[in-house]
């Protein structure tokens, strides 16, 4: 039987009344309700100034400042009809959390009275503290001045709570000095560097009428659901969004059974509840379902451009988590909250294009034709080969580092799958003669009711951290719990960056007289041999993959993230980002700076979690238990019967275990300091041992002691309660 908190956790769970349901409303009435978005500014504006707002929101034009007193007029005029009392310009500083200044709509008049007001002074620019939040050195504690900025190419919004509406304005976040503090100007800027190399190798290519080139971003969330009355007794949960301890339950995810399974019915009334909101808010959720682990679901919109997907995506993190305190849940989008079940990723499914050539990502039915397709892929490669470590060092944390490597998410060494109809395409260039590419195919399935399918040319890879998927390249690697922006700032970067490699190249060529296509040939015969080596198409979870990756191709396997950080000082990673106008060298050492500490903090906080909680509910439930044993042993040898000291013997064994291992894991917990990466190495390589030596004996205590005496709820509680 479980421990009387367990048994008022069960209570209140059994006696939860079903959340309430109600009928969806139509779509049509539902849709970006709450966005003040280009259709809702073209009934509010005068046309000139709806003209000059389309001009940037769709083709990248300068902001005109001078509309921005009639824009906040119309904005708020929306917003308070609707409810409002509060705006607030929203922003993404380094902590993949959303920030938010809340003011209100009011301004005190001289007579005591008040009115509504809200300037276009007030829509272009605020002013947060510029020095509380993470920063990385650029701003001291005495220097708090910083800056946000209106993005109008991301939709203001109306956030509804139970406590108000407020109109929440896109912003990026800047310093007094100028340098970045966020993640949405670095992505705003890697945008505009792919998007000038990219229309200058499609006018190499012969384009004339070119609109600007945006990337494109579809996130598939995954994450956790547990019960709020177990979350309350599990500290670990509540502090670090994971669980230190937990025996692993006679059933987890081994019979297959929960992936694409019925959906629970109290957690399909969440899910509606969330894509309810979602869609006024103008976010195309498009896809939920179970995933692999008991407790695990995703949600996956459609692809938008880059910069909204990234709001977006903030916005749906922020959704679900309020959604599942309102029905009884809490939302766990740490990347590994359960030890031996499926961690949690994101996968980023990322591609380029614009209107006028569309996706430039698309192979078309024969690639090897498609002159545009086969350059741009190269460039995505050479950019992978030479900048791989980078896009690890973009996924790096704590809580990822539990996921990668092993055999549920993509392993840390980065390599690029193409399928096997493109990945024979580029062979063959490599080799020096193009012959042709293997076509799609019609599959019977040998019932005549049943449809004929139609059969990809390629195979899917889920173990490669970066697979192309049809049209677009899939970032597998990313954590659920992180900013998709920070990835994305990779890609587009080493993107442009690559594409200007490959346009200096052909620009070379074709002055020689060459004809473009054979031009084009010999880059891409260039790209293949010098860059090849990151193409793979087999097992990314073997061992011998792990080998060949690093001994014979040359690629790097940084598995953890004290090792992937350090390579953000790396003079090349510098250099790139300069270069490109993506990040200066400072903004750059900022990220390094705060990226370790968010590192060496959440560690830090585990290994201090761990002591608490092993020494104060672990340690005395044992002492119980043990009491108990002595006692029911002393009745039996008083009754002459035969006596099994085993359990005895194992518990105090462990006991002790627990102790000394607790005793080492503070010596090292204090001994912790030094430089930046002395303090990373002393995280990966000391603490989380130690605490890996405390877990192990909790889990065989856990399995050892009374059910009755144990504090914590169980995986079996917590992965199966519903």
């Amino acid at each position: 039987m479980p421990s009387q908190p367990r048994l008022q956790a069960l209570d209140t769970i059994l006696g939860r009344p079903p959340a309430p349901v109600s009928a969806p409303a139509p779509l049509e009435e539902l849709w970006a309700s709450d966005v003040f978005s280009l259709e809702a500014m073209k009934s509010a504006l005068p046309k000139p100034v709806f003209k000059s707002l389309q001009r940037t929101i769709t083709h990248g034009g300068k902001l005109d400042t001078s509309v921005a007193d009639v824009v906040a007029q119309a904005m708020k005029a929306w917003a308070t009809r609707r409810g409002a009392l509060y705006y607030a310009h929203v922003f993404y500083p380094l902590t993949n959390l959303t920030a938010e200044k809340h003011d209100g709509f009011i301004a005190p008049q001289g007579d005591g009275s008040v009115i509504s007001e809200f300037t276009g002074k007030l829509l272009v620019q605020g002013e947060p503290d510029g020095s509380s939040f993470p920063n990385g050195g650029i701003r001291s504690t005495f220097e708090a001045r910083g800056y946000t900025a209106w993005d109008v190419t991301s939709p203001a919004y109306l956030m509804q709570t139970p406590n108000g509406i407020t109109l929440c304005i896109p912003t990026v976040f800047v310093s007094w000095t100028g340098e970045a503090l966020d993640k949405k100007t670095p992505l705003l800027r890697s945008n505009a560097a792919m998007d000038r190399q990219a229309r200058r190798l499609l006018t190499l290519l012969g384009e004339t009428e070119i609109a600007r080139v945006n990337s494109s971003c579809g996130a598939e969330q995954e994450y956790f659901l547990v019960d709020s009355a177990f979350t309350a007794l599990r500290p670990d949960l509540q502090l670090a969004g994971r669980t230190l301890f937990g025996a692993p339950p006679a059933k987890g995810q081994q019979f297959d059974d929960h992936y694409f399974g019925a959906i629970p019915e109290r957690v399909q009334v969440f899910m509606q509840a969330v894509e309810h909101q979602l869609y006024r808010l103008g976010i195309p959720a498009k896809t939920r379902h179970n995933e692999v682990a008991p407790g695990q679901f995703e949600i996956a919109p459609f692809h938008e451009a880059a910069n909204v997907a990234t709001d977006h995506q903030q916005l749906i993190m922020t959704v679900l988590k309020a959604t599942a305190k309102q029905h009884g849940f809490t939302c766990l989008l740490h990347e590994k909250p359960f030890a031996g079940v499926n961690g949690s990723g994101k996968h980023v499914n990322w591609s380029i294009g614009n209107s006028t050539q569309g996706n430039l990502l698309d192979p078309g039915s024969t690639p090897h034709e498609n002159l545009q397709f086969l350059l741009f892929c190269g460039a995505v490669i050479r950019g992978v080969h030479c900048y791989g470590p980078l896009m690890r060092a973009a996924i790096a944390t704590a809580s990822n580092d539990h996921r990668l490597g092993a055999n549920e998410a993509p392993p840390a060494i980065i390599s690029v799958y193409l399928g096997s109809q493109l990945e024979d395409v580029f062979q063959q260039i490599r080799s020096g003669s193009l012959q042709g590419s293997a076509k799609a195919a019609l599959m019977s399935l040998g019932v005549d009711t049943l449809p004929e399918l139609n059969k990809d040319p390629g195979d899917r890879n889920r173990t490669s951290p970066f697979a192309f998927t049809g049209n677009r390249f899939e970032f597998r690697a990313v954590g659920s719990g992180q900013s998709v922006a920070g990835p994305l700032v990779v890609l587009n970067t080493i993107l442009a960056d690559s594409i200007e490699w490959i346009a200096d190249q052909l620009e070379q060529l074709l002055h020689t007289g060459l004809p473009l296509e054979e031009a084009a040939f010999a880059v891409l015969k260039q790209t293949m041999e010098a860059h090849g080596a990151v193409v793979f198409g087999g097992d990314g979870y073997s061992a011998e993959w792990h080998r060949i990756a690093v001994e014979e191709r040359g690629l790097e396997n940084l598995r953890t993230s004290a090792d992937a950080l350090p390579v953000l000082k790396r003079p090349a990673i510098r250099e790139l980002f300069e270069r490109t106008g993506v990040l200066s060298p400072v903004e750059l050492e900022s990220r390094f700076e705060v990226y370790a500490e968010q590192y060496i903090l959440a560690i830090e906080v585990e290994a201090k979690l761990v002591l608490r909680i092993a020494r104060t509910q672990i340690y005395p439930a044992v002492m119980a238990a043990l009491e108990q044993l002595a006692q029911s042993i002393a009745s039996q040898e008083a009754l002459g019967l035969p006596v099994d000291r085993s359990q005895v013997e194992q518990i105090a064994q462990l006991c002790q275990q627990l102790l000394s291992s607790c005793q080492a894991l503070e010596s090292d917990l204090a001994a912790a300091g030094g430089d930046v990466d002395a303090h990373l190495r002393h995280c990966a390589d000391a603490l989380l041992p130690r605490m890996g030596a405390v877990r192990s004996a909790v889990d065989a205590l856990e399995l050892l002691v009374d059910d009755a005496l144990w504090p914590l709820p169980t995986y079996q509680e917590l992965l199966f309660q519903r």
